[in-house]
């Protein structure tokens, strides 16, 4: 018996874009070729934005190093860029060396005084961002901590430094309590405003879940505050690291500011204002790390 199969112009062409029919208990899909995602197109570089943002910093440097060398040019005390530069090509040719414990290099004084930040602007840290927390979430802390901090927020950082040498009898902890108590002031103004200006609709949907006040704190009000919580961390490690320069000018030891000192003494302006720019170059380079911190924790609400 003879069966006749007829099939469709439609199935025809099917049958040959796919001639290798797929084998029974195996899907289709199975025996598709896999697709090939097509190259990215590079974008072109914008040499306009590039210029737009490299030009100026660099013009401006070649300013003020135009203005300097045309005041040194009938010489002086003051030393000329050239010369300066030759003493920061021989100072930090060896930026590691010891001497003795008041003759090291400049690489150790940077690395103490940073070490003196940390700990001043982690104990702040510590202290001034759960603070911030409770009298930005209770009217009651609010109205006994806001006069402290109006009161005690704009004394020089200087003034607190002989209250750290009566209570610490040391230098060391001395300069530390300073950057402390002059950190932590920009720290809880800011945690405590973010927490002021959470939606009370979020804080409305706590109370009807009845979450515990620590489920309020780390689900609502810490990814809300998180912006403004950095922000006080930004502005306090600035704080720290211009205070840490004057308080060992005071104090002495080992530090990029008793190294400033001393080289005062010394007589030695281009190491003065080799120091200037490395101070200003550390606090460049802290305040990126913490706009870069805060930029990636700071979420938008596309």
């Amino acid at each position: 018996m003879v069966s006749a199969v007829f099939h469709s112009p439609a199935d025809g062409a099917a049958a040959a874009a796919n001639p290798t029919p797929a084998p029974a208990g195996r899907p289709a899909a199975a025996m598709a070729p896999p697709r090939v995602r097509p190259a990215r197109a590079r974008r072109p570089i914008d040499w306009r934005a590039v210029a737009l943002r490299v030009l100026p910093p660099v013009l401006g440097l070649a300013l003020l190093i135009g203005i300097w060398a045309l005041a040194t040019l009938k010489g002086g005390s003051f030393p000329t860029p050239a010369a300066t530069w030759d003493a920061a090509v021989q100072l930090f040719s060896d930026p590691f060396y010891r001497n003795g414990p008041n003759d090291q290099g400049i690489g150790w004084n940077i690395l103490n005084s940073l070490s003196r930040v940390a700990m001043g602007f982690g104990l702040a840290a510590l202290v001034g961002i759960p603070l911030g927390f409770v009298v930005g979430r209770f009217e009651f802390a609010s109205r006994m901590v806001s006069p402290l901090v109006a009161l005690l927020k704009p004394v020089s950082p200087l003034a607190w430094l002989p209250i750290g040498l009566l209570a610490f009898k040391s230098a060391n902890p001395a300069a530390i309590w300073t950057i402390f108590i002059c950190s932590i002031w920009p720290m809880v103004v800011n945690t405590a405003v973010g927490v002021q200006r959470v939606p009370e609709d979020y804080l409305n949907v706590a109370r009807v879940l009845k979450l515990s006040e620590w489920r309020v704190i780390t689900r609502i009000l810490l990814p809300a505050v998180l912006p403004y919580v950095l922000t006080g961390v930004r502005l306090s490690v600035g704080t720290a690291w211009l205070v840490i320069v004057a308080a060992e000018m005071l104090t002495g030891g080992v530090g990029i500011g008793f190294w400033v000192w001393d080289e005062w003494n010394n007589l030695n302006v281009a190491h003065i204002i080799i120091a200037i720019f490395v101070i200003g170059i550390v606090g460049l380079l802290l305040e990126w790390a913490l706009m870069a911190l805060a930029k990636h924790f700071t979420f938008d609400g596309d």
